[in-house]
């Protein structure tokens, strides 16, 4: 019998599993990009970090889950656009994450829905997700979701 994922609203119950999920994808994004948790990341302690997120208005924190276990997870937040849109906001997708057992199954699918539908009734009509060079598997989901590269942010690190 196939499983059809779901996604919903955090919880503060749910804080530790997402912080689970975090420390996982930032395990990941550090082996792509090292530089990935100095500036992409989470703020210490992650606990924190993503429990403001849970409260704050302008974060959305979704979970995904299989067979009601929470296995994926995204973070996405009204940003606004600079002043000539009138006030708009633009969505952006900050975090997304599923557990790699998890992963082909529907979760993220699942999760970018909500999010985007969810965005949608704030009257959002622009969204950006960010992605790290390199990670062709996110690059590709994204893609597959309408998405298109608008932006790309070079880095350099020198010794000294």
């Amino acid at each position: 019998m196939a499983v059809t994922p779901l996604a919903r609203t955090a919880t503060a119950a749910d804080l530790g599993e997402v912080a689970a999920l975090y420390r996982s994808l930032e395990t990941e994004m550090g082996a792509l990009r090292p530089v990935w948790p100095l500036v992409d990341g989470l703020t210490e302690p992650v606990e924190d970090a993503l429990g403001a997120m849970l409260s704050a208005p302008e974060w959305q924190v979704l979970v995904g889950l299989l067979n009601g276990a929470i296995v994926g997870f995204l973070a996405g937040r009204d940003e606004p656009l600079l002043p000539r849109s009138g006030g708009g906001l633009i969505g952006a997708v900050r975090l997304l994450f599923t557990h790699p057992d998890a992963r082909e199954v529907g979760v993220g699918e699942a999760l970018l829905s909500r999010y985007l539908e969810e965005a949608r009734r704030r009257g959002i009509r622009r969204f950006d997700a960010h992605v790290s060079p390199g990670h062709r598997p996110a690059k590709n989901f994204l893609e597959a979701n309408g998405f298109k590269a608008r932006s790309i942010v070079m880095y350099r690190e020198e010794d000294g």
